[in-house]
């Protein structure tokens, strides 16, 4: 696929700055898994059975939309970190509203805006091992989003498992109770995930 067809991140973002509403929101579409990814684990810990993840993220795409003039950056690395904090204050916001509080909880944001960065920052890391040769599309992304969107397409099963165990960091036995399943069972597809993970990351860098 040429550039022309595919602009990379930089591209779009030049184009989205210039008020292509339209760039923008290819933009942010490219980022739908990783968020959803990052604000599963935070409902996980904090929202549990209170909200979905696709909502927070629709949510996070208007808080974008509406915020955009304010974004300086000009990378990826830098308009991921931007929509962290996007993502940030809503889930605050959310969390506030359940706890009944009123107040704004700038420590709140704050904290939250650390964890997501952490969950960013494992998912960089790798749930594998980095491709010894990525392919030139594969190295002009961040792998957190790569990662992310790989995750996406997983069987739910393989994908909860490896978002409790490796997001989220439970053990074995705290993944088997909340997913209703033995510690045996878990720890038997937990290296069918990996691989499943593998195979699709492969795939989607030829």
């Amino acid at each position: 696929m040429s550039e022309s067809a595919d602009p990379g991140p930089e591209q779009l973002l030049q184009q989205a700055k210039a008020g292509d509403q339209h760039a923008l929101g290819q933009m942010l579409e490219r980022y739908r898994a990783y968020l959803a990814v990052l604000a599963r684990v935070q409902i996980g810990r904090r929202l549990q059975g209170k909200v979905d993840a696709s909502d927070v993220v629709q949510e996070t795409f208007l808080g974008a939309y509406r915020d955009f003039p304010q974004f300086r950056g000009a990378t990826e690395k830098e308009f991921l970190g931007w929509l962290r904090q996007v993502l940030a204050s809503l889930l605050a916001n959310l969390v506030r509203h359940y706890q009944g509080t009123q107040r704004r909880d700038v420590r709140l944001e704050r904290q939250l805006g650390g964890e997501l960065e952490q969950s960013s920052q494992a998912l960089d890391r790798g749930l594998i091992a980095r491709q010894s040769s990525p392919s030139q599309q594969a190295a002009r992304r961040e792998q957190s989003v790569l990662l992310a969107e790989a995750l996406g397409r997983l069987p739910r099963e393989l994908r909860d498992l490896l978002i409790l165990r490796h997001l989220e960091g439970l053990t074995f036995p705290e993944v088997a109770r909340r997913l209703g399943r033995t510690v045996d069972s878990i720890k038997k597809q937990w290296p069918r995930a990996l691989a499943s993970l593998r195979r699709l990351l492969e795939g989607a860098t030829p």
